[in-house]
């Protein structure tokens, strides 16, 4: 069985018979995808393998940067212009939307003079204002270059619109992964890998963050070896929050009841939303990336109008 409900309301957003279907495999460990509405095609990463490939429905899996940074999280942003993290610079860029690396520009590198660690994943605020998260697992080896790390904590950032140095808005994670706004972007929830908990905060209208708390806990063990964390995360049309986690991607209600899993062979890195009708649930596990159909989309983010 590829979906396991612990409530019934999981069955209004993904058939119980839903097929989980390897779409792409061979690598070494996938993540960061993203869906190219213009192109129809879906980028994602592979860290330790130092390349940047693509899938669509006619070519199947191409190559299209090598080496890549050992790029991990990416994004677009209103423009269709490409935002990535990358691991080997501890950097964030923006680059074409085809993923090769033309046009390349660097976006954050430091905080305070400090070398960032090594910026994980990113999203985009309807203003144009780009938020990512920063913890250290590209100055390890396999997944980014072992080295002394800069910074004394791991932060999550914000770049305005117009550009400048990140503003930090919170630092008192272990390792902050994945991201992911409400629908109504009120709400930004972040994950902690090591604490295995999700965690609310809201937004103001600045763009800060306030009144963290926790959604979710005990997703996985937080222990990195098992490779069954929580990792990537994304929020559908109605508030729901699909996050990687033991066995494959849980499902969490608004109010953080958990609605089930859809079980993935694999251990699985991250998630998004595509398709001609964004209803295709695109992930990317540890040498595959699968695909399974769901009632549902995810929230309407700036690239998708």
């Amino acid at each position: 069985m590829s979906v396991r409900a612990e409530s019934d309301q999981l069955h209004e957003l993904i058939d119980e018979n839903a097929e989980v279907e390897q779409i792409g495999t061979g690598f070494t460990f996938t993540e960061g995808p993203i869906w190219n509405p213009e192109g129809a095609f879906l980028l994602f990463s592979d860290m330790p393998g130092d390349t940047r490939r693509r899938w669509d429905e006619q070519s199947g899996v191409t190559e299209v940067a090598k080496p890549s940074n050992k790029g991990n999280g990416m994004t677009l942003d209103a423009q269709g212009r490409l935002i990535v993290c990358e691991h080997v610079t501890s950097s964030v860029v923006r680059m074409d939307p085809d993923g090769t690396g033309s046009g390349r520009e660097v976006l954050a590198t430091h905080y305070e003079g400090k070398e960032l660690n090594s910026p994980n994943d990113v999203i985009v605020h309807s203003t144009g204002a780009i938020y990512f998260s920063d913890p250290t697992y590209g100055r390890m080896p396999v997944f980014g270059i072992e080295r002394e790390q800069d910074l004394d904590f791991q932060g999550v950032y914000r770049l305005a619109p117009e550009g400048g140095d990140p503003q930090l808005l919170v630092d008192d994670f272990v390792q902050p992964n994945g991201l992911c706004f409400s629908p109504d972007e009120s709400l930004l929830y972040i994950n902690d890998t090591d604490r295995a908990h999700i965690r609310i905060f809201d937004v103001g209208g600045d763009g800060t963050i306030s009144n963290g708390r926790v959604l979710a806990d005990g997703i996985g063990t937080g222990d990195l070896e098992s490779g069954e964390l929580v990792d990537g995360m994304k929020c559908d049309e109605h508030g729901n929050v699909w996050v990687t986690g033991p066995k494959g991607v849980w499902v969490f209600s608004p109010k953080g009841e958990h609605l089930g899993i859809i079980e993935i062979p694999e251990n699985v890195g991250n998630l998004h939303w595509g398709g001609p009708d964004w209803s295709w649930l695109f992930v990317p596990a540890s040498s595959s990336v699968y695909r399974v159909k769901t009632k549902t989309r995810g929230r309407r983010e700036p690239f998708m109008s």
